[in-house]
């Protein structure tokens, strides 16, 4: 069998465990269902099991990972058409999305060093709270391992969207823009997902908070590089 033939393969049944786990989680919302948690467990498990490579895995599976471009942009949508929310409150959500985006990389970066991880691991988890495409663009800049990226933004976005409701209830955050600042700013596609699950208005604060905060993040990766890394 041509390597060629296996790639085309796993992209077929990486779409279709997709689709099933999805269904799956709409029936039963448990945390070890959900498609970031479940599929790539059986992805892993059936590479392990079949003995395929990473290389032919992801030989054409790799166009998945070019289609988080265009779905990311697509949250814009709902955004633009929401746009009134966004000019009533234009102030706080710009302060939000740059204080979340410190936060997000001085917490990160400090933590690995707290614990003395190696700089490549420092420098992947500096963006581990925006979503991939913009991880992935900033982790460049920045020196990060764009496969420990990745491992970092869903691990991020999981954590984010399982625990979110329970912080909220107890840090007494009952506001729906807040609600969707918190979960697109610290577990970004991931998050907005659920914002929209709670609410029109939670999802679409999400998608633009998670869209700022990948842009600024992108924007300032060579000086965060140079501020985080100048000691070194």
């Amino acid at each position: 069998m041509s390597d060629f033939f296996i790639s085309v393969l796993c992209l077929v049944a990486t779409v279709l465990i997709y689709l099933l786990n999805k269904r799956l989680y709409r029936h039963w919302h448990r945390l070890l269902l959900m498609p970031l948690v479940m599929t790539p467990m059986v992805l892993v498990a059936l590479l392990l099991l079949t003995h395929i490579s990473w290389q032919n895995y992801i030989g054409e599976s790799h166009w998945l990972l070019w289609l988080l471009g265009p779905a990311t942009l697509a949250f814009a949508v709902p955004v633009y058409e929401n746009r009134a929310i966004i000019r009533r409150h234009w102030l706080s959500l710009s302060a939000g999305v740059v204080t979340a985006t410190l936060v997000a990389v001085c917490s990160s970066v400090w933590l690995a060093r707290l614990l003395t991880l190696p700089e490549a691991i420092q420098r992947s988890l500096a963006v581990r709270s925006i979503t991939t495409p913009f991880a992935l663009a900033a982790a460049k800049q920045i020196g990060g391992q764009p496969d420990l990226v990745a491992l970092f933004v869903v691990i991020t976005g999981v954590f984010g969207m399982a625990t979110g409701d329970l912080l909220f209830i107890r840090l007494a955050v009952k506001q729906g823009m807040a609600k969707g600042a918190g979960f697109g700013a610290a577990s970004h596609g991931a998050g907005t997902a659920r914002a929209y699950e709670i609410g029109q208005e939670e999802g679409v604060v999400a998608s633009l908070v998670m869209m700022l905060s990948g842009v600024v993040t992108v924007i300032f990766a060579p000086a965060i590089s140079h501020i985080m890394w100048a000691a070194l």
